[in-house]
């Protein structure tokens, strides 16, 4: 009774192992821009990607609250210590932590209710490169483009070097950051909406911004889509 006690609860965890397995997503992070950028996951670390080059990135089923995005001008150490521009995590290569604002954003919740990925592209924190983020298995069709030139018309109360920051790191008030949970758009998100109709805008933006794909779909960002003809 015990040996067949033992043998069903192996089963069952081999079960729940396979399960997890099929169902773990890949992430191919490309940079297309004209420049080096710095490409950074929560979770994942980070990696230097110049023109052209990818980083191919497997991240477990369940994972909540994750982000991708690139930092700019950055320079490290052989320790990975140093400093970016735009997007910066700590000072650390690896980053372990999300990045300063402004950056664009990735973000993504893996096997959520009813088994769905929910996906999205962010400029709650501001914008510092063009992103596409797109699923390219599983049946699902969905492409979130931000390419709009929003560092070039940025509001100047918003600009920085490198990029065009969100109202609420600057502003810092309920109004711009829904501290209490409640709040609209203001001129300010409605600036990045009307150049990136798909993307969040302000927090209380999900009707418009956030989408799903089953659970185990592989996925695709790109930093400046467009920019190299193999990402047509």
């Amino acid at each position: 009774m015990i040996f067949f006690k033992d043998l069903l609860s192996f089963f069952f965890l081999f079960v729940a192992l396979h399960l997890n397995l099929a169902s773990a997503a890949t992430f191919d992070i490309r940079n297309s821009c004209p420049y080096t950028v710095w490409a950074a996951a929560v979770p994942g670390g980070g990696r230097r990607l110049d023109r052209g080059q990818n980083w191919v990135l497997n991240v477990n089923p369940g994972t909540v609250a994750a982000r991708i995005w690139a930092r700019t001008n950055c320079q490290f150490d052989v320790a990975g210590r140093g400093r970016c521009q735009t997007g910066d995590c700590g000072g650390l290569l690896q980053c372990q932590s999300y990045g300063v604002p402004p950056n664009t954003l990735a973000e993504f919740a893996l096997n959520q209710f009813m088994n769905l990925d929910f996906i999205d592209i962010s400029n709650i924190d501001g914008f510092n490169v063009p992103m596409e983020f797109s699923s390219v298995s599983g049946g699902c069709n969905r492409v979130i483009r931000c390419t709009a030139d929003i560092v070039g018309q940025c509001p100047n109360e918003l600009k920085v070097p490198g990029g065009c920051n969100g109202p609420c790191p600057v502003f810092k008030t309920d109004e711009h950051c829904c501290n209490s949970g409640n709040c609209g758009p203001t001129n300010y998100s409605r600036f990045f909406k009307e150049r990136c109709p798909d993307a969040y805008s302000y927090p209380k933006d999900d009707q418009t911004s956030v989408f799903t794909c089953p659970g185990g779909t592989n996925y695709k960002v790109v930093f400046c889509p467009g920019n190299l003809s193999s990402d047509q």
